[in-house]
């Protein structure tokens, strides 16, 4: 791990940790702000989704994801996680901000700004590969070596075709001219036969 994400990362996931435990600690008050939300979606749900539990869940996974990453364990998956709640949570922000002063105005805006960069951040290092490769580049790289592998021994097979082609032409050409040389022998031997017994 470079040096830049040894600090990195620890410092990106310190504000999901601290969420995490926040909403954990005050469920009554996340529950309160996902409700508006919650009540929206209710309609295409077909369960009834109890909102305490919901954001509960959602500060456990930000709480624990926060902590993974932190540490570099499952950097990509935890920062995965993380986008999502970090997505939930701007939109939950923005929709319960008091908006009736200009300092609430601005302070929207501002949490705004805070959690669209925290997402930008999480989604950039869910992308991240740690200078390993990703599973889809190595199954890609996977099929492109066995395509190539496949197109050589493709081209071995024809020109072994070819080669058995040319000598399978040569022996044939050959036999015909051994064959060609005992009909003229056998036809010189016969004329002489013959002249030797009307001579």
């Amino acid at each position: 791990m470079s040096a830049v994400r040894l600090i990195a990362r620890p410092l990106l996931g310190s504000s999901f940790i601290v969420a995490g435990a926040s909403k954990l600690k005050n469920a009554d008050d996340t529950a309160e702000q996902l409700s508006p939300a919650l009540r929206r979606a209710a309609d295409a749900l077909p369960v009834h989704v109890d909102e305490k539990l919901l954001a509960r869940a959602v500060g456990a996974s930000q709480l624990g994801a926060g902590v993974l990453f932190a540490l570099g364990k499952a950097p990509r998956l935890s920062a995965s996680v993380l986008a999502i709640t970090s997505a939930l949570n701007a939109f939950v922000e923005w929709r319960s901000a008091d908006i009736s002063t200009p300092d609430g105005r601005g302070a929207r805006r501002s949490g705004l700004l805070k959690n669209l960069s925290l997402l930008g951040g999480v989604l950039l290092a869910s992308v991240d590969t740690d200078g390993r490769p990703s599973l889809a580049w190595r199954a890609q790289n996977v099929a492109a070596d066995a395509s190539k592998a496949g197109r050589r021994r493709l081209a071995s097979a024809e020109k072994g075709i070819a080669d058995a082609q040319k000598t399978t032409g040569k022996a044939l050409k050959k036999a015909a001219r051994t064959a060609e040389r005992t009909v003229r022998s056998a036809a010189k031997d016969a004329r002489g036969a013959a002249s030797d017994v009307f001579a």
